[in-house]
């Protein structure tokens, strides 16, 4: 199915969408203010026709979104996994899932993926169309540039909400990053395939240099493009370099481009960023694209947590929020160490979960903070039913308390008869 007017074309003409207002009702704001903020390019709804699901709004004045990656790769393929894996992502509570495989029959996942999500599916399909070549040729630096548009289509044409495309990723943005001398010089996947493509063949990089047939292609399916960071800093020395800012200057003269064709578009952003440029980062991208919905890995504000990335991941990402970022991607425990397994995703999940609340409580999006008042009334209660009812992983909580029951059941074993709010609700109590 092709769309005959894209959501920013109906924004423009001032006609507010079923869409819209569902969307509206979901982050209790005002429908037209939201329609206004698409057609100016400063929020995204992402749902393609073909997928029913609940739109998903990103952008200003929104929730924070959170997505969160799986995907197979050629040292571990099961289709099983990766389903328990989206069961969970869900069940705790992520707003978008991406599909990142490399591995096995990519093509059988992501389908099986779309079929059973209830929430917005993601790819990148370079991936795909990288994989294809070096099976078929030999090398990924042969695969041809219908292959790749190719992949992009048959993406959108099966119902994938929103891909990553490095478009901004230049030859002069290599050119800059040999004279920059960074210490990690290209740690996306997807940039470093086009990376080397345009080394091999070279040749300008054709999501560059083919905008138009990109931007073409995504109107037919309302496509929602991801436009990537595929020279994002991997390390906190190479963070706010030249590539990096060279890279964002050209995906904020693409979003220009896009927005007036009627192409939704989010700016993807940096990984490993320290703390103190977080906030700049953020104002920065605002800046130079105009306001569009910014999309983070993370960012991680410090390079030796492995094996604890999603907390490095969880402090940036609050930061990265509450200063302006639409959209988290979730970093798991196992970042840089292997694929994510099962438990994995669910503290990855969980840990951006909580960025992205205590980012909408600094940001005052209305209706964050009541489940915090909420638990804060139910433990006034000792109401232990209830704080397990409002807690992000209930079945834990249950547990643990479990474990080391306190002599008296309206308490917690850690302060026990001496519990403060017990003692100071019946001292109050007294005349």
């Amino acid at each position: 199915m092709k769309s005959e007017q894209t959501r920013i074309e109906l924004a423009v003409k001032g006609i507010v969408t079923e869409e819209v207002r569902q969307v509206a009702d979901d982050e209790r704001i005002d429908p037209e203010l939201l329609s206004r903020d698409i057609a100016e390019g400063r929020t995204v709804i992402s749902r393609n026709v073909r997928h029913t699901i609940k739109p998903l709004g990103i952008g200003r004045g929104l929730r924070t979104k959170i997505n969160a990656n799986i995907g197979t790769s050629r040292d571990r393929v099961s289709l099983d996994e990766e389903m328990e894996k989206l069961d969970v992502l869900i069940q705790y509570g992520a707003d978008a899932v991406m599909d990142l495989s490399t591995g096995g029959p990519i093509g059988d996942i992501r389908r099986l993926l779309l079929r059973k999500s209830s929430i917005a599916v993601g790819t990148v399909p370079i991936y795909e169309a990288v994989a294809r070549s070096a099976e078929e040729r030999g090398s990924i630096a042969k695969m041809s540039v219908d292959d790749l548009f190719d992949a992009i289509e048959g993406h959108a044409e099966e119902g994938v909400d929103f891909v990553t495309v490095h478009c901004g990723l230049t030859r002069r943005t290599i050119e800059t990053l040999r004279a920059d001398g960074r210490i990690l010089d290209i740690v996306s996947r997807g940039g470093a395939f086009l990376v080397e493509w345009m080394i091999y063949n070279d040749r300008e990089n054709p999501l560059y240099e083919q905008f138009d047939r990109l931007l073409e292609l995504s109107r037919k399916y309302d496509l929602t493009l991801s436009l990537g960071d595929g020279a994002r800093p991997g390390c906190l020395s190479d963070a706010t370099d030249r590539t990096q800012i060279d890279e964002l200057l050209t995906l904020g003269a693409l979003r220009d481009r896009a927005l007036a064709r009627g192409v939704q578009v989010i700016i993807e952003g940096p990984g490993h960023v320290p703390l103190n440029q977080v906030e700049l980062n953020m104002k920065m991208q605002k800046e130079i694209c105009k306001g569009a919905p910014f999309y983070v890995l993370g960012p991680l504000v410090t390079d030796i947590a492995m094996g604890y990335d999603h907390i490095a991941a969880a402090i940036g990402g609050a930061i990265a929020g509450a200063a302006g970022a639409d959209f988290l991607c979730y970093v798991t425990p196992s970042e840089h160490i292997r694929l994510p397994g099962v438990e994995d995703v669910k503290e990855g999940v969980i840990a951006s979960k909580i960025a992205a609340h205590a980012a909408d409580i600094a940001k005052g999006v209305r209706g964050a903070i009541e489940a915090d008042n909420e638990m804060a009334r139910r433990r006034k209660a000792l109401d232990w039913n209830g704080q397990i009812a409002l807690s992000l992983n209930p079945e834990r909580v249950r547990n643990w308390r479990s474990e080391v029951p306190p002599g008296e059941s309206r308490v917690c074993s850690m302060c026990g008869e001496f519990c403060a709010i017990k003692t100071v609700e019946d001292a109050l109590k007294k005349k």
